[in-house]
């Protein structure tokens, strides 16, 4: 009996914790949308092109590694616009400071801007104000073997077979 009682209390306290995994990206400024800095620099975009700060938390167990990724889906190529991944974040690691200075082993891959760092938004002018999904996968394994020359794609499906777990937040931005 006191050993199903201490089995029953153990799991209900994992299952009170599931799904407590959250993300939260520092970027927003008084409307709730992007704040100028952390938009691209080019392409009619005057921004500063930081990358945001961003903090997780509550993983689930077992996780070894994160990856991200900021994908916009609104843009207009017909598969989106990736503008950040990376991957091989230390699971000790639970936030990214702004100006995005990746910790040791962390590293970035090919985004849709051809670099492995952070190119901030400039939708179109006159499109409605377009999406940013922030991700945060929680993985199984403490490091992805992507090629170096890999592409957004291609490391999205490497992350996608590793998963335990994720955390989003959408922001927007529109001129």
């Amino acid at each position: 009996m006191l050993r199903t009682l201490a089995v029953f209390l153990a799991f209900s306290a994992a299952a009170a914790h599931a799904g407590d995994f959250s993300l939260h990206v520092d970027a927003t400024d008084a409307t709730g949308h992007i704040a100028p800095a952390y938009t691209f620099n080019g392409f009619g975009c005057s921004g500063k092109n930081l990358a945001p700060a961003m903090q997780w938390r509550g993983q689930p167990a077992g996780t070894r590694s994160f990856a991200m990724t900021v994908y916009d889906p609104d843009a207009p190529t017909g598969s989106g616009w990736w503008h950040w991944v990376v991957i091989n974040l230390p699971a000790s690691i639970h936030s990214l400071p702004e100006g995005g200075a990746l910790p040791t082993g962390a590293r970035g891959v090919h985004n849709d801007f051809g670099t492995t760092t952070w190119g901030g938004p400039c939708p179109p002018v006159g499109d409605k104000p377009h999406r940013y999904v922030f991700t945060v996968y929680a993985l199984d394994v403490s490091q992805l073997d992507v090629p170096d020359h890999a592409s957004a794609a291609l490391a999205g499906f490497m992350v996608h077979s590793h998963v335990l777990d994720k955390a989003q937040q959408t922001l927007t931005y529109g001129r």
